[in-house]
């Protein structure tokens, strides 16, 4: 089995929440196809000479801004759906992470918060998480534009993850793009349980709205979730001039 080690620690959370019932639908790319897509100051991040691209509907649960617990009245805004499209970078002092490539999500809140606050690329989706017949169901369509999804999977045995297991679902921290500006944002959480899981049916045209067009077969898992997440304040990521993949 991989360690899994968390390498930031936020003590004072801008933002907590849980992240249920998550597949994870990963892809390779050619690294410099990836490249073209990401803003000056992050590299691609490779695994076997390959990009990765990864698919991840979920459910935010008891979403809470710091010093304010959920309540009743506010369970149905603070539990909602989001997806997101996102690959693996590295960005100053070599420092790992996260871009996204599109988020969706289901909260026209959080949708303005993030885009306001830190240039999150978010759009406002028709969302759902449902279970039928022992598979789990996403599906989505992005408001004011022609990408969606429809993704059913079966989960499976709990699994020990691989050093590539760890590499695609362990990351700290996100980067985003406000005003110019490179900024980075850590996040703390338990490590992922990982389970196999089978595609049962998947459609979707999030990729291509990113201007990519995966290949044929996915490398997939299946997470119940993480119940302690903690999300911390952007702050700029230091200077530093990135190279370009060959």
């Amino acid at each position: 089995m991989a360690s899994v080690v968390a390498e930031e620690t936020v003590r004072v959370p801008v933002l907590r929440a849980r992240w249920l019932d998550q597949p994870f639908v990963h892809w390779p790319f050619p690294p410099a196809l990836v490249q073209e897509l990401l803003p000056p100051g992050l590299v691609v991040d490779q695994y076997d000479d390959q990009a990765w691209v990864s698919f991840t509907p979920f459910l935010m649960a008891d979403v809470r801004p710091l010093g304010l617990p959920v309540s009743r009245g506010l369970d149905r805004l603070a539990t909602f759906p989001e997806t997101n499209l996102r690959t693996y970078v590295k960005g100053p002092r070599d420092r790992d992470g996260l871009w996204f490539l599109s988020l969706d999500v289901a909260s026209p809140v959080l949708a303005l918060a993030a885009r306001t606050a830190v240039g999150a690329p978010y759009h406002l989706g028709d969302l759902s998480v449902t279970e039928h017949d022992g598979t789990r169901c996403y599906a989505g369509t992005r408001r004011g534009g022609n990408a969606s999804y429809q993704l059913r999977i079966r989960p499976g045995a709990r699994s020990e993850p691989s050093d590539h297991d760890v590499w695609l679902t362990s990351r700290w921290r996100a980067y985003t793009r406000r005003f110019g500006m490179l900024l980075e944002t850590a996040v703390q959480h338990e490590p992922w349980p990982l389970c196999e899981a089978t595609i049962v049916e998947l459609r979707e045209t999030l990729t291509a709205a990113a201007g990519l067009r995966p290949p044929a077969e996915p490398l997939v898992h299946y997470s119940t979730g993480v119940r302690d997440v903690r999300i911390g304040v952007a702050t700029p990521a230091a200077i530093h001039t990135a190279g370009r993949p060959t």
